[in-house]
């Protein structure tokens, strides 16, 4: 079985250490340091799930979300912030809502969830932070 592939969108400094945390959990990890390439890149392969970071370059992380959800209705998006404060219109365009102070861990655990075949649209239903 392939291993699923996360496209990761976030500032340059923090991506590649994502990219190996992902990685060494069995992740297949294609990185965006903007929103722009990000979304070139979701034109020219498939992916099994989106980690978009809230406050990032480019077009807002609402923009993207909203994006990729016209485009790419069944590609999950999880939801990455330090802030407690993100609007719930951004929440509803996700399927996940991660904070930052639960990574790797948590993180990990909501990938396995929304990349598990079996069981998409019960993580699907599920927008608080992951514990």
């Amino acid at each position: 079985m392939d291993s699923p592939t996360v496209l990761c969108i976030d500032d340059r400094e923090v991506l590649e250490l994502r990219k190996a945390t992902l990685e060494s959990h069995g992740y297949r990890v294609k990185i965006a340091s903007s929103s722009y390439s990000a979304m070139q890149m979701l034109e020219e392969m498939s992916v099994a799930a989106v980690l978009l970071e809230y406050r990032q370059e480019g077009m807002d992380a609402e923009a993207v979300a909203y994006h990729i959800k016209q485009r790419f209705p069944n590609v999950p998006i999880i939801l990455l912030s330090a802030y407690t404060d993100v609007p719930e219109r951004i929440l509803r365009l996700v399927d996940e809502y991660v904070m930052k102070s639960e990574l790797p861990e948590g993180l990990v655990r909501v990938i396995e969830r929304v990349t598990r075949p079996t069981n998409t649209s019960a993580a699907r239903s599920n927008r608080k932070p992951a514990a």
